[in-house]
Formats: structure tokens, C-alpha cells, sequence
């Protein structure tokens, strides 16, 4: 008789316990779809799951010439497909992801911090405030210095620019676009 009661009353406790679990995890996925739908006091992008086609935007250096142990800026173009734009560098909010050139080591060259152009602020239907953001055209530049010793000859620097492009409903997972600057050394 005492191990049915015992038996009962760890059953009991089970089923009590099992119930707490189930109503927990129910009050959790409530409260991270609640999460998921509100927007921070800024605002805040959805992102899509579509994507939107390759060339949305892209990324096109002028030809440099430098003197071996000088310097002369260069110029990443950037063209953003109409009814498209990405956001600016410095973004309006740090959830944003910024339009951001890298470029690849090289030994011969370095280059200084890149220059953003100016950015345009514009309101979207997924965010609460306006935006600064590239639309259309935009010019980087990066100031390149050639090393003394460095070769003659034409080269070429590999460059990578991050960019996140958004419509006007919503934003898109960033990509990267990858080009090159011709230099000539001379």
C-alpha cells in the first residue's frame, strides 16, 4: 500500500512538473515572437529572405598611377540599382550594417582609411526614422601609398566592399563584391 501511494504521488509530480514544462516553453515561444515583432526606440529593419538579383549593386575602380615611394588616391564606384539602396558608412544606428571597402595586403601598397561620401537621410516603411543611406551613385576613396622599393609595372589591388542592399519594404542579407584597383607603378 505505501509504495502505490509513493508510486501515485511521484506520478503526480511528474505530470505536475510536465504541465509547468509545457506551459514554460509555451510562455517562452509567446514571448520571443513578441520580441521578434517589436521595434527598437530608433526603429528597426526587417530583413528578407529573398534576394534580390547579383548585380543590385556594383563596384568599379579606376586605373591609379603612383610614383614608386609616393602616394595618389584612388576611387571605388558604386552603382545602386534603381528602386535599391545600402546603408551609409557611418550607419544611422548600430544595427545597421554599413557600406565598408577592405582591401587585400599587399607589400608594395597601403592604404590609408577610406573616405565614405556623404550620405543621404530617407524614410522607409520598415524602419521608425529615416535613414542614411546610398542611393544611385557613390564614390569611396582610399588615399594608396607606394613602398620606394617598390616594382614597376601595373598591379592590381584586391578590394572587397560590404554593402547591404534594402528596398523599400525591407533589407537583405549583406553580401560582399569583390573587384580590383589597377595601380601603375611607376
Amino acid at each position: 500500500m505505501r509504495r502505490n501511494k509513493l508510486l501515485l504521488t511521484c506520478c503526480s509530480l511528474l505530470l505536475i512538473a510536465s504541465a509547468a514544462c509545457s506551459q514554460n516553453e509555451n510562455a517562452t515561444k509567446q514571448t520571443a515572437n513578441s520580441s521578434m515583432n517589436q521595434t527598437s526606440p530608433e526603429g528597426s529593419t526587417s530583413t528578407s529572405t529573398k534576394t534580390p538579383p547579383a548585380d543590385v549593386v556594383r563596384a568599379e575602380a579606376s586605373k591609379v598611377e603612383i610614383k614608386a615611394g609616393g602616394s595618389a588616391e584612388a576611387f571605388v564606384k558604386l552603382t545602386i540599382a534603381n528602386g535599391y539602396h545600402i546603408n551609409a558608412n557611418p550607419p544611422s544606428f548600430p544595427y545597421l550594417i554599413p557600406t565598408a571597402l577592405q582591401l587585400q595586403p599587399s607589400y608594395d601598397l597601403t592604404a590609408e582609411t577610406p573616405i565614405y561620401p556623404p550620405s543621404i537621410s530617407k524614410k522607409f516603411k520598415f524602419a521608425e526614422q529615416p535613414i542614411a543611406v546610398y542611393e544611385s551613385e557613390v564614390t569611396i576613396s582610399v588615399m594608396l601609398r607606394a613602398e620606394s622599393k617598390a616594382p614597376k609595372g601595373d598591379h592590381a589591388l584586391g578590394a572587397r566592399v560590404r554593402v547591404q542592399p534594402c528596398d523599400e519594404e525591407s533589407c537583405y542579407p549583406p553580401r560582399n563584391i569583390e573587384t580590383s584597383i589597377p595601380v601603375t607603378i611607376k
